[in-house]
């Protein structure tokens, strides 16, 4: 993978949050994050500009045979290609159109979200479903009370952590220049945090769910896969 470029270092990124990059391709992309801080700059940029998108629409049960009819309107078809169209060229050396392109499916994406009520409180709370990047499963909940706690709750006894490595917790509120880590997780396990170990509270925050070495991160910023990511909503 070249990112030399600046353009295509910008569309690898934004591709990288949404998940969109092919198995191979997403783990040469992970293996330049370690060591290129710049890189994980353009990740959270791209996480601040479209997480918030999945929080504008509700999720839908897609009309019967929607499906099947999408599948036979993208099935290939027979080209010419002897004649190339007039703005081939173009399409393929403007790498700044896929970044368009990306920008579009990120406004049409709906991530599932269910709020439980309870009793209300006097203090200010916030509540955040952290889901997998590639498939929308939603695996942990973090609520967070100001003043007070932040909890990180689990709803998927799915996650898998291999012997030689972490699970750890960050956090990245609003206009924060790097994530902070909230510690290590037991995986499957609860955790609660005294709030002030945050930088912030507020809306809109970021925290996600990484797997490291063993121990944690050596370099203080997340270097491994987001297994699970999701921005804070007020209740």
């Amino acid at each position: 993978m070249n990112l030399q470029d600046a353009n295509d270092r910008s569309v690898a990124a934004a591709e990288y949050v949404l998940g969109t990059l092919d198995a191979p391709t997403r783990a040469e992309f992970e293996r330049l994050l370690q060591d290129d801080a710049g890189l994980r700059a353009e990740v959270y940029t791209w996480q601040d500009r479209l997480l918030p998108l999945a929080m504008r629409t509700g999720p839908e049960t897609p009309r019967e045979g929607l499906w099947p009819g999408i599948a036979a309107r993208i099935a290939p078809a027979s080209i010419d290609t002897a004649t190339p169209a007039a703005n081939d060229a173009l399409w393929r050396s403007q790498r700044r159109w896929r970044a368009t392109a990306l920008l579009s499916m990120a406004a049409s994406v709906a991530l599932a979200a269910v709020l439980v009520l309870r009793p209300a409180e006097t203090q200010v709370r916030y509540i955040t479903l952290l889901q997998a990047p590639e498939t929308q499963r939603t695996g942990w909940v973090v609520e967070t009370t100001a003043g007070e706690r932040i909890r990180l709750v689990p709803i998927d006894a799915g996650t898998v952590v291999p012997a030689d490595k972490s699970l750890q917790f960050w956090t990245k509120p609003q206009g924060a220049d790097r994530p902070t880590s909230l510690g290590l997780v037991n995986p499957n396990a609860r955790l609660e945090l005294p709030v002030a170990r945050s930088p912030g509270v507020g809306e809109q925050q970021l925290f996600e769910l990484t797997l490291e070495p063993q121990g944690g991160s050596p370099t203080g910023l997340p270097t491994g896969p987001i297994l699970f990511v999701g921005r804070s909503v007020r209740l």
